[in-house]
């Protein structure tokens, strides 16, 4: 267990050893180790859009233009009445009664009859 050194001469002699008490250092601190919790906390953010709807009722009018049409019928008759010379005359003696070929300066007469 220990070791026993004999000199014989002159030396030092090697006793066992002794066991002292502990003796405690001022603690030496080394820089920290850097260590990164990470920590997660959940938060709710409600976000509100509201929205609207406008219903809108269109009411479309249709004018519908009708164009009826009656028909009527005018029968027109026209009439002409030419004095060919001038009419006898009971007291006289007639003169010629031939029809004049062209008649100048003479109206003719019309005369319209409806209904025909």
């Amino acid at each position: 267990m220990f070791n026993r050194m004999r000199h014989h001469g002159k030396g030092p002699h090697c006793c066992p050893p002794q066991t002292m008490p502990t003796q405690f250092d001022p603690p030496h601190f080394m820089p920290p180790e850097q260590y990164v919790r990470t920590n997660y906390i959940h938060t709710v953010v409600p976000h509100v859009q509201p929205a609207h709807i406008t219903n809108v009722n269109k009411h479309m009018i249709d004018h519908q233009y009708y164009f009826p049409c009656t028909e009527s019928v005018v029968n027109e008759c026209c009439e002409n009445h030419t004095l060919c010379g001038m009419p006898p005359n009971p007291c006289h003696m007639p003169q010629h009664h031939c029809p004049m070929p062209h008649h100048h300066g003479h109206m003719p007469y019309h005369h319209k009859h409806m209904g025909y």
